[in-house]
């Protein structure tokens, strides 16, 4: 069950809740649950399969799982613990936004329910509680001027080209959510598998009180309709099954090697196909229902506002989590009660989502260096945490918002796709699919019928190439609160981008470089995974035999 949860609150993150309604909605409604679903049962759940049955059976991370393998391609590992570390920088920055929002709501009147407060300016104007509103292009509802200008203070930035100060009250909070994940991780799965008990199962028990009062909001049905209408016109458009593709990719969550770190934890015969099977249909399941969760709440708005729902629902990533969701909460009976448990489920959400992106890199680098490193997990992982804090600082600016964007969108977009593909590849084509379905045997007693076979070897390298191809050709320009990327920030995030990929064809260089033979036979060297005394499956805690 610790194994399980850990996966589940891997996978079920901040993403499932805001990204998959916006763009369910966007996308055609009920109709684009037919490309999700497909996508899902050809792409995202037979690779789930694969990486949970690859570090389950070699028992290694990210990096070292590749002699076993292919060991040509072990600059994948390197690139996983690269983008491990930018999605750090970011992600743990948004748990920190969610921190501030849970303090600032333990308050009689939440701070973003009026305009009477030091940081609202004249623009500032609430639908709620009056009648003859006057909403122009400029005006402003109190939830964003809260969360632009007192938690962000944008107004203090100009831009990447001046992104301002650090914001001493969010460095606080996200010293507090990195303290409390060093506490969880310091003893590895063993204090990390109790934590998630909590932090996997609490937002569930949330969600639910939310679903409910949100559907006895007046106005909840406008949502729901909203949300589900099927539009089948938008299924000819490709950007659709883009979209349903790569929803379903960075939900699960394969590639970040959380779960070949996860599962290498696992008693050898452990059933690996039964957990990918539940963890996928849950994370799914959880997605559709936070699309409830949300779109009751967007149509009490649009019937407070009296206006369509659309016109509500403009807002997509993190404005929706801060600034809709939280002024409706905001006008709700017993709004205080319902701020708390909201960014209570905001920040358990976000938390195993980080317990498992950096397990995975201290689980590479451990069994990658176990003679230096194996009694010094605590130092390792202060000296990660440490790294991801000083990363995250320019996060923290008063034009971090910027950056957590710019990392958002290019240090774990089209290079984390790459780096599946790679691994599907090299798995499938150089491995061998019958030698991988020989190791699921040996460890379930059955191998994979034909269907996951076709998908490892033709199906899902498709349909990464599919999603990376069409984000390449259809690059929409950047933009946050109407500011407009610059040129060269576009540039950066490339870098950004290539950095971690590099890896894979450096290492690939240097292992050719280093082995020694003529060509044919070092790449016969290099292609061929490096044989093993495996007469028997290892417990977790026993050492191998010496080669």
């Amino acid at each position: 069950m610790d194994f399980l949860l850990s996966v589940v609150g891997f996978a079920v993150d901040l993403g499932n809740v805001w990204r998959f309604p916006y763009i369910c909605y966007q996308n055609g409604g009920g109709a684009f649950l037919i490309p999700y679903t497909l996508m899902a049962v050809f792409g995202g759940v037979p690779l789930f399969y694969m990486e949970l049955a690859l570090g389950q059976f070699h028992r290694v991370g990210a990096i070292p799982i590749w002699k076993h393998i292919c060991p040509i391609f072990k600059g994948i590992g390197f690139a996983i613990c690269i983008i491990g570390l930018y999605v750090s920088f970011y992600y743990n920055t948004i748990i920190a936004w969610a921190l501030y929002y849970f303090y600032s709501s333990f308050t009689h009147t939440l701070p973003w329910s009026s305009c009477d407060n030091p940081w609202n300016t004249p623009n500032c104007t609430s639908y709620f509680g009056t009648s003859n509103v006057t909403w122009t292009n400029y005006s402003k509802s109190p939830a964003e001027e809260f969360y632009t200008r007192k938690v962000l203070e944008l107004q203090n930035s100009h831009g990447l080209d001046d992104v301002g100060g650090i914001s001493w009250q969010l460095l606080l909070c996200l010293f507090l959510i990195f303290t409390i994940v060093y506490f969880s991780l310091w003893k590895g799965v063993k204090t990390s598998g109790k934590v998630v008990w909590v932090t996997a199962t609490l937002p569930y028990v949330i969600l639910f009180i939310l679903l409910i009062r949100g559907a006895t909001l007046p106005g909840a049905w406008k949502g729901i309709v909203f949300y589900l209408q099927p539009n089948w016109e938008k299924l000819k458009s490709s950007a659709v099954w883009v979209d349903a593709a790569a929803q379903i990719f960075f939900s699960l969550g394969p590639g970040f090697g959380v779960l070949l770190a996860l599962s290498s934890y696992n008693p050898f015969h452990n059933n690996c196909y039964r957990d990918a099977i539940v963890t996928c249909v849950v994370n799914c399941f959880t997605s559709f229902l936070s699309g409830f969760v949300i779109f009751t709440v967007l149509g009490y708005m649009a019937e407070m506002r009296h206006v369509e729902v659309e016109d509500v629902a403009k807002d997509k990533g993190p404005s929706l989590l801060f600034i809709t969701y939280p002024e409706a909460i905001a006008n709700m009976v017993g709004s205080t009660y319902f701020a708390i448990i909201f960014f209570l489920m905001m920040i358990t959400l976000g938390l195993d989502s980080t317990f498992g992106g950096l397990e995975a890199v201290i689980t590479a680098i451990m069994d990658e260096y176990p003679h230096i490193l194996a009694k010094q997990r605590e130092l390792l992982v202060l000296g990660l945490i440490t790294v991801c804090f000083l990363g995250s600082l320019a996060t923290l600016t008063n034009g971090g918002s910027y950056i957590v964007k710019l990392l958002e969108e290019f240090g774990a977009g089209c290079s984390i796709l790459a780096v599946v593909l790679l691994e599907a590849i090299a798995v499938s084509w150089f491995y061998g699919i019958q030698q991988f379905c020989n190791d699921v045997k040996a460890m379930l007693g059955f191998a994979p019928g034909i269907y996951w076979q076709v998908c490892w070897v033709a199906v899902s390298p498709a349909f990464l190439a599919f999603i990376i191809v069409s984000s390449l050709v259809d690059q929409p320009p950047l933009t946050l609160f109407n500011y407009q990327y610059p040129q060269w920030s576009i540039s950066v995030g490339y870098l950004i981008g290539a950095s971690s990929f590099l890896c894979i064809p450096v290492y690939m260089v240097y292992k050719l470089t280093w082995t020694p033979g003529s060509l044919k036979q070092r790449l016969a060297v290099c292609l061929r995974p490096e044989k093993e005394i495996r007469e028997q499956p290892l417990e977790p805690g026993v050492l191998p035999l010496a080669p």
